[in-house]
């Protein structure tokens, strides 16, 4: 089974992928899609076929995805939300079961504290996947939520703590309530 993260961007969207059918999560992949041009329309067309992409290289199984925060610049937030939801959509498009973890979460499923920086995170993702060096930023933020996916499904972190997933609490995600 793979798991595919996302973290989410108008201008770069990191992804990592993980192989959670051994005992430990195993990584498999990640990079960053990174968009050009000023329309935000192409911007987001963009991270679409990059996401459809890689998801189309690797078949995972499940999606994961960082909740959207709240920001001081409410133009950077709703450009954020965008890219989310055409993730999102993505991921619905190809039949994945989406998952949401908030930033909280994710963090202190990942370095044991929810205010972690992102060097931090990115230390602890290397550590935890056995890596040969750190990935980019964005990349390792992915594998963060990839591995806050795979912990919950463990049931080694609570879901919905920390403004966590929009699963339920009997594991259904917002997906299995779409109209047929």
């Amino acid at each position: 089974m793979l798991i595919l993260g996302i973290d989410p961007g108008s201008r770069v969207t990191g992804y990592g992928v993980l192989d959670v059918s051994a005992s430990s999560p195993r990584y498999v992949a990640s990079g960053c899609i990174r968009t050009r041009g000023d329309d935000l329309a192409q911007r987001l067309a963009q991270v679409y076929a990059g996401v459809s992409e890689v998801i189309g290289l690797h078949g995972p199984g499940e999606f994961a995805i960082e909740q959207v925060f709240m920001s001081k610049n409410a133009d950077s937030a709703l450009k954020l939300g965008q890219a989310r939801g055409t993730a999102i959509v993505c991921a619905a498009n190809h039949g994945l079961p989406v998952s949401e973890y908030g930033p909280r979460q994710i963090k202190q499923a990942v370095t044991g504290g929810g205010a972690a920086d992102k060097a931090q995170v990115q230390h602890m993702v290397t550590a935890i996947l056995g890596l040969s060096g750190p990935p980019q930023a964005d990349a390792a933020d992915a594998l963060a939520i990839a591995l806050t996916h795979a912990h919950a499904r463990r049931g080694l972190i609570t879901q919905g703590s920390f403004g966590g997933s929009k699963r339920s609490r009997k594991g259904h995600s917002w997906r299995d309530y779409r109209p047929s």
